[in-house]
């Protein structure tokens, strides 16, 4: 061997150690230049965006389930960097927007999502919804929102409904699915929970922003809350999990059960008790046409007595209180509470908007930017704004409307009508108590929603949008096994036909 070869022929170890070395040294520096010349700390994040990336490039599965972990955990951009003119949920929305080139490469390469999916009741009403927000992003007031409003939407659908029921076929994910997000929000309720201790139990005022900056409002963070809740309970009594951890199960049922009595959140609470009405209705195996017959009926006794509705309800005067029962009743409230009066103020917006625009409405995501000059005098409250920047339409069902037109509104109201049609049909088609744990499960998590959708409109947050479209994946997903098992189970049952 020549002498130089000796001295050219650096050994690998040595590499590896002059490469930690050097970008460690690098990293320093970054840090402290960022922390000296502008004044942030943005510099630690480095390490764990070249993680996420590795993690994109060998497997966008874990990319995915970290996205699924860190949702409750997420913060509003505008929470580090107030006045910018746009804000997203950081680090869950960059993940998304990054998952979703990386499932566009993948279509590009000939990968096909299963066509049982692509083609299922419930994915030809997304369609439907999604292009309509589309169509109307084009006729909308304010092109750019609606635009990103319709991107946000395409990646939640995209990512937590698609590319879900593709990782779903593997049951125990399912699983999997609702402990990350739930583990993931223990610290979130004992951050929640130790501020308003420090503060005072006492004090239902605090509970409206002691969530911050993990939820905007105790509104959004009660229907997150309200969401996972069914889940806990049906795992709580679930016969395939060992006592330990049933015992551990409940232990966190009633954690979660204490954070949502102490979010003073009047709608979660309401959409929690309607949800154990559903559960009682399936129980005693009440047929869906009844069920549907019955809601029509009850929405025409309300259409026609509602000036008698509306009187005796001006009667209450109760105003949301520290004590449990009075802020229950100020739920009815319509005279002097201010929350429900501007909750009011904004329907009659959103209704009047309709009424200017009814078709193409006035463009998805827009409510906010467009309301104010709809307030009249006599429904402005102590909380309205002249500038009309006070939030959105607090209902899902009644921002459509505005934004969207009525086409719009009956497409979700559509949606959430084949999907409950399809989680109660496989609920009765299934004998497998798993099976049936979960869809009861993600059934009630989601018709908690349903009917908060009334009061508030939480679907453009990460937070609320990530479990409801993964919630609705399970369901096609379950549908389809179960429809699947029970023609098998039908092949080799059915009797011998005569030659």
């Amino acid at each position: 061997m020549k002498l130089s070869d000796r001295y050219t022929k650096i050994p690998a170890q040595w590499i590896r150690l002059f490469l930690f070395y050097a970008f460690s040294f690098a990293f320093v520096l970054l840090n402290a230049w960022l922390l000296l010349k502008k004044d942030t700390l943005l510099g630690v994040a480095v390490p764990v965006i070249f993680a996420i990336l590795l993690t994109a490039v060998f497997s966008y599965k874990r990319l995915i389930w970290l996205t699924v972990f860190l949702t409750p955990l997420s913060i509003q951009l505008e929470e580090l960097y107030y006045g910018l003119p746009f804000d997203m949920a950081i680090p869950t929305e960059p993940l998304l927007f990054g998952i979703l080139i990386l499932f566009a490469f993948s279509l590009a390469q000939g990968h096909r999502l299963d066509r049982r999916v692509t083609s299922h009741p419930v994915a030809l009403v997304i369609y439907f919804y999604l292009g309509w927000i589309a169509l109307t992003s084009v006729t909308s007031t304010l092109p750019l929102v609606s635009v990103k409003y319709l991107l946000v939407r395409i990646w939640y659908i995209v990512v937590f409904f698609f590319m879900m029921t593709y990782l779903f076929r593997n049951q125990k994910k399912m699983e999997q699915f609702v402990w990350l997000f739930t583990i993931a929000f223990i610290p979130v309720i004992v951050y929640t929970i130790t501020r308003h201790i420090q503060i005072g139990l006492h004090d239902n005022n605090a509970a409206h922003w002691v969530m911050d900056p993990f939820f905007n409002d105790h509104t959004s963070y009660g229907a997150v809350l309200a969401m996972l809740i069914p889940f806990l309970l049906g795992f709580s009594f679930a016969k395939w999990i060992k006592l330990d951890y049933r015992v551990l199960i409940w232990g966190l049922l009633f954690f979660f059960v204490l954070a949502e009595i102490l979010s003073f959140s009047r709608a979660a609470w309401l959409s929690l008790f309607a949800s154990f009405g559903i559960w009682v209705i399936l129980k005693l195996k009440i047929r869906f046409r009844s069920l549907a017959i019955t809601a029509i009926s009850l929405l025409l006794i309300i259409f026609a007595f509602q000036k008698q509705i509306l009187m005796k309800l001006e009667q209450n005067s109760t105003d949301s209180s520290n004590n449990l029962m009075d802020h229950l009743n100020s739920m009815t409230n319509i005279s002097t509470d201010a929350s429900n009066l501007e909750r009011i103020n904004r329907w009659q917006c959103a209704i009047a908007m309709f009424q200017e625009k009814p078709f193409f409405g006035w463009g998805p995501g827009t409510y906010a930017m467009n309301y104010a000059p709809f307030q009249l005098t006599s429904q402005r409250t102590i909380i309205s704004t002249n500038a009309g920047d006070g939030g959105n339409a607090h209902s899902e069902y009644l921002g459509a409307l505005a934004e969207m037109g009525l086409v719009g509104m009956l497409s979700f109201l559509f949606l959430v009508i084949v999907v409950m049609y399809t989680a109660i049909r496989a609920y009765s088609r299934s004998d497998d108590k798993r099976i049936k744990t979960i869809l009861m499960s993600a059934m009630l998590g989601l018709f908690t929603y349903y009917i908060h959708a009334f009061l508030n409109n939480f679907l453009d947050t990460d937070k609320a949008a990530v479990p409801f479209w993964g919630f609705t994946a399970m369901i096609v997903v379950l549908d389809i096994y179960t429809r699947e098992q029970k023609s098998l189970d039908s092949a080799v049952t059915a009797p011998e036909q005569p030659v």
